[in-house]
């Protein structure tokens, strides 16, 4: 559920110059709440590692992207974890998302077919905090 961002490069151009405020670049990963409870954790903890690997990767020629895996920030990586209720609510955010030009992946566990979670491509967080302003922390 990936969608294309047209200017993807005009923001990596804005967040390029460091200031005392620079914007960070993060990536956002939802996990459901449902799942975590009923799942192994483990099981849970890898469907939100798959979101995220599949989000960079298919991104991975997006300048924020090359700048959020670059060797000077490597270890210095941000993401926020956060949970939904369940399926319907996953699917919802994605949309929403989808609607708002944010790229994302959303998870399909299989062969199941199950929505398990979502990830979205590095973003500055600016861009991404109104999309997950009502969600809590994955705890």
């Amino acid at each position: 559920m990936s969608q294309p961002l047209a200017d993807s490069q005009t923001i990596a151009n804005q967040t390029e110059s460091p200031s005392e405020n620079a914007d960070v670049v993060v990536q956002y990963v939802v996990l459901r709440r449902d799942l975590i409870d009923t799942w192994p954790l483990g099981s849970v903890v890898t469907q939100g590692c798959h979101a995220s690997v599949s989000a960079v990767w298919s991104n991975k020629d997006d300048p924020l992207t090359i700048d959020y895996c670059s060797p000077e920030k490597i270890d210095s990586m941000h993401k926020v974890t956060l949970e939904v209720k369940g399926e319907a609510q996953i699917k919802n955010l994605s949309e929403k998302l989808t609607s708002g030009g944010i790229i994302h992946k959303m998870w399909i566990e299989q062969p199941e077919n199950i929505p398990t979670c979502l990830a979205t491509k590095p973003y500055p967080k600016s861009v991404l905090s109104s999309y997950f302003k009502k969600l809590k922390l994955c705890k």
